[in-house]
């Protein structure tokens, strides 16, 4: 049955200023937008959708837009940090956590020792959050495992969450996000394992769909990166890669010369780097989260990409080290005080932006034949999500026109 949604503004996102259309209407049948454009222009066949209130909805001159996309996360894990957290504001520093056992390996442990319910049963209170807020598509990696079998653990509980949520998962392997502790000083030995066992297992079971490195001083080099990039492509899997977060390691020019689908953190990405990604027309996911989280005081380049064309996507990167956050709209705030992003940059980078960082090309605009991915807010302007903190302004969200 199809359904008719007016008396609102419809944020289409297809231009620079959001495609806004005032008094505006869309209807949708069969999962997908069929008709978008303004109320008073609505063709014959779908006035009488008016007439039922089964087959319309008044926006009360509410704003309508792509339900959010986050396309940046670490949802499943094990265990807590907050302990960590506690301690860094005590005076202790990072390695000496790290030297004591903590940091990301105490993720790895706690996540090892779970058992895939468990797993299930925290990331799902924390997608739910995220769905609460107005989120239809969400991207999660692996790299809590450090194993084949707890690898694909993880990435068998993402899929059980698109499976039995209302939302669309995207799986991303991230087993080369540390060195697990039985490969203590062997790299390199690490990368055979994750190119020649892990990713192809991942890869027969349709758990991955794309691949990511963490290639950072505190990571894993340049050349191991494209080791597991050529692996991947092997096997038809896209990449995507944790880079310039820390030092500039020229990450950004490798994963474009793959035609990645992203690059992502960026803070040291230099002139050579955006260049690439706007050549190769990769997307740039900023983080504010982490960089709030962590005290950064470097920004990335916003200026310098914006000059470039490169698009600009943000997410939670939702994670227990270093962004134990899961609100979107938060991150819209940020990006524009932090970042100085304006709002509609701030729209665009969690709905058309985040889907091409994931490789969708069906979610994030409101148009003819896109699935009816949809968020209705309690505001009459875009501005107003960027602006205000606190209160949740979603109406309701549809999935798919449900």
């Amino acid at each position: 049955m199809p359904t008719l949604f007016h008396n609102l503004t419809v944020a289409t996102m297809n231009d620079s200023n959001l495609g806004l259309i005032e008094q505006g209407a869309l209807v949708c049948e069969h999962q997908r937008i069929v008709w978008v454009g303004k109320e008073a222009d609505l063709p014959a066949q779908w006035q009488p959708l008016k007439e039922s209130p089964q087959t319309n909805v008044n926006g009360k001159g509410g704003l309508l837009t792509p339900a959010l996309i986050d396309c940046h996360t670490h949802l499943v894990w094990g265990g807590s940090r907050a302990n960590e957290f506690k301690q860094r504001l005590h005076g202790v520093s990072y390695e000496a956590i790290a030297a004591a056992g903590g940091g990301i390996l105490s993720t790895v442990r706690a996540t090892r020792a779970a058992t895939e319910a468990e797993l299930f049963a925290s990331a799902k209170e924390r997608a739910e959050a995220l769905i609460a807020q107005g989120v239809s598509s969400i991207e999660i990696k692996s790299g809590y495992g450090l194993s084949l079998d707890d690898e694909l653990k993880q990435l068998r509980v993402a899929r059980k969450l698109g499976e039995e949520l209302p939302v669309r998962v995207v799986t991303t392997l991230l087993a080369a996000h540390a060195l697990p502790p039985e490969y203590k000083d062997r790299a390199d030995d690490y990368i055979t394992y994750i190119c020649d066992t892990i990713l192809p297992a991942a890869a027969a079971e349709g758990l991955a769909d794309a691949v990511d490195v963490f290639c950072e001083n505190i990571g894993f080099t340049r050349q191991q990166t494209e080791r597991v990039f050529a692996a991947a492509q092997a096997l038809g899997l896209p990449v995507k890669l944790h880079a310039e977060q820390l030092s500039d390691q020229d990450g950004a020019s490798l994963v474009a010369s793959y035609n990645g689908l992203s690059a992502d953190h960026l803070e040291y990405l230099s002139n050579k780097g955006i260049a690439a990604m706007a050549a190769a027309d990769t997307v740039a996911v900023l983080l504010p989260g982490a960089y709030y989280f962590l005290r950064e005081t470097k920004l990335p380049p916003i200026e310098a990409m914006r000059t470039a064309g490169v698009k600009m996507a943000i997410a939670t990167d939702a994670n227990p080290g270093t962004s134990p956050i899961f609100n979107l709209p938060l991150m819209m705030h940020m990006a524009c005080t932090l970042f100085r992003f304006t709002p509609e940059e701030a729209w665009l980078a969690t709905t058309k932006h985040a889907a091409q960082a994931l490789g969708l090309t069906d979610t994030g605009e409101l148009k003819e034949g896109m699935r009816a991915d949809l968020a209705l807010w309690q505001i009459s302007a875009p501005e107003e999500l960027c602006y205000e903190l606190g209160i949740n302004r979603l109406v309701q969200r549809w999935f798919a026109g449900s």
